[in-house]
C-alpha cells in the first residue's frame, strides 16, 4: 500500500497494519471504463496482480469488517463487508483512486483517474466526468451531506458536482502543488494539496489552519475531518 493509500486509511477511520509485498508496476490504463461491471463475489484470497495496489481501506459501519480497493477496481471483502461489484472484468480508461463506502455499508462508489464513476449496491450513480476532456486527473470523490449527490476533485483543484451544489473550486488558479484528496466538511467540503494546503469552500464550519505557510519534507496525501 502505497502513502496515498495509507492517508485515505486514515480518513475512513482506520488505522493501517499490514503491508503488501506485491511488485510495483505502471499504473494499469484500459481502453473503455463504460461496459457493465462485474458482480461476482471476489475471494479475499486472492492476490494483488502484476503493477495492481490497493489504492484504498473502508471499515463497514459496524466495525466489524472492511473492504480493499485496488487500482484496476477489484473490491476484496472481510469480515461482514458485502461484496456488491467490481470493475475486475473491465478495462479502465485509469486506475481507480479513491473509493467510498455509502453511509449504510450496503454500497460503495468507485472513481478513476479520468472521472468515471462506478456505482454499486445501494450507491445511486447521478453522472461522471468519463468521456469528457479533463485538465488534471480526478483525486477524489466526496458524497454530499444528504447522500444525493457527489463532488470530484482533479489535482489541478476544479470541482464537479453531480446532484450536490457547487461551493467552488480552485479550477484555473494557480497552486503551489497539486490537490491531493476531499473530505466532507459541514455542508461543503475542504480540499488539501500536496503541501499541506488547505480549502475550505462555503462550509458552515470554520477553516481551523493549514500547513500551506510550512509544508512538510513529505508530500500531504490526505485529509480527515473530525465528527463532532
Amino acid at each position: 500500500m502505497d502513502e496515498s493509500a495509507i492517508g485515505r486509511a486514515r480518513r475512513h477511520g482506520l488505522s493501517v497494519t499490514f503491508r503488501s509485498d506485491v511488485p510495483r508496476g505502471p499504473t494499469p490504463a484500459g481502453s473503455s471504463a463504460s461496459a457493465t461491471p462485474a458482480t461476482s463475489a471476489t475471494s479475499t484470497g486472492d492476490r494483488l496482480a502484476g503493477g495492481e495496489k490497493v489504492t484504498s481501506i473502508s471499515a463497514t459501519p459496524t466495525g466489524a469488517g472492511y473492504w480493499l480497493f485496488t487500482t484496476k477496481g477489484r473490491v476484496l471483502n472481510f469480515g461482514d463487508a458485502a461484496h456488491s461489484g467490481d470493475m475486475a472484468a473491465v478495462k479502465l480508461n485509469g486506475p481507480v483512486l479513491d473509493p467510498i463506502p455509502t453511509t449504510s455499508g450496503r454500497g460503495y462508489y468507485m472513481v478513476a483517474s479520468d472521472g468515471g464513476i462506478f456505482a454499486f449496491g445501494d450507491a445511486t450513480f447521478h453522472g461522471s466526468m468519463g468521456g469528457a476532456k479533463l485538465n488534471a486527473p480526478v483525486q477524489s470523490l466526496v458524497p454530499d451531506g444528504d447522500g444525493e449527490g457527489y463532488w470530484l476533485v482533479a489535482s489541478d483543484g476544479g470541482v464537479f458536482a453531480f446532484g450536490a451544489p457547487f461551493r467552488g473550486s480552485m479550477g484555473g488558479k494557480a497552486l503551489n502543488k497539486p490537490m491531493t484528496g476531499m473530505v466532507p466538511y459541514g455542508n461543503a467540503y475542504l480540499m488539501v494539496g500536496a503541501d499541506g494546503g488547505i480549502f475550505n469552500f462555503a462550509s458552515d464550519k470554520a477553516f481551523a489552519g493549514s500547513l500551506g505557510s510550512n509544508p512538510p519534507s513529505k508530500p500531504i496525501v490526505s485529509v480527515a475531518a473530525l465528527n463532532e
